[in-house]
């Protein structure tokens, strides 16, 4: 698949690890020019996507070091199990900052360079959670409806500008970030892989190969879409 996005450049968020790192290999591996961020890991940019600033820091690096910007990719999330009585208004409010707000302002801030680009492109990272809501995910769901509701809307202002927007819905993935519930409570991790019709869990790079697809020209004609990348586990529901 090398060459495949033709040195395209754009930026991917929560790229230390999980689907935003599978993602970045992915792309480079494609022909991409990819700006990496997170607060952590092997990244090219030490950042919080949740500071007010962090869309235009983003937007201008990546241009100061490419000279365009052709799609950004905001995989930075976070996600817990909390009951509803648990839900402090400071939880939800952190939840909403980094699964919205800061999709939110970095897609605002590289939309000129997007609208510019011969081959505009944005892919945000829903969940299953954005089709469905379950106990413990009040917080988590909330946000991930958002961003399904975000993506139609961008597709729909930005479409006339040439630039497609898709929402990826990852079923139950293997990553860092879902480790600790796996772990605490492996009838959860059961549970997840008897439902998936492919009956496993999903690896980081399930989630890479669309986004690679949706990014590239086979997928021009595409956009306001939600891609469910569950292993069937929704089929069975």
């Amino acid at each position: 698949m090398t060459g495949r996005l033709n040195e395209r450049c754009g930026i991917v968020t929560g790229a230390g690890s999980g689907i935003g790192a599978a993602t970045a290999r992915r792309l480079r591996q494609d022909g991409a020019r990819v700006l990496t961020a997170d607060m952590r890991g092997e990244v090219d940019l030490l950042l919080d996507v949740t500071a007010r600033d962090a869309g235009k820091t983003l937007t201008e690096a990546t241009m100061a070091r490419f000279g365009r910007l052709d799609f950004v990719v905001p995989c930075a999330g976070v996600s817990a199990f909390c009951p509803l009585a648990g839900h402090s208004d400071d939880y939800f409010e952190q939840v909403m900052a980094v699964n919205v707000t800061a999709v939110f302002r970095l897609i605002r801030d590289a939309a000129p360079h997007l609208c510019a680009s011969p081959a505009g492109r944005i892919v945000t990272i829903g969940s299953v959670a954005s089709a469905f809501g379950d106990a413990g995910l009040v917080a988590y769901g909330t946000s991930k409806h958002a961003v399904l509701g975000m993506t139609r809307a961008l597709a729909g202002e930005l479409g006339p500008h040439g630039v497609t927007a898709n929402c990826v819905m990852p079923g139950a993935i293997d990553t860092p970030m879902t480790a600790p519930a796996f772990a605490a409570m492996p009838e959860y991790r059961t549970h997840w892989e008897r439902k998936a019709a492919l009956g496993r869990l999903g690896r980081p790079e399930d989630i890479a190969d669309v986004i690679a697809f949706l990014l590239s020209d086979d997928a021009r004609f595409v956009t306001g879409q939600e891609w469910m990348v569950d292993g069937g586990a929704m089929t069975r529901m």
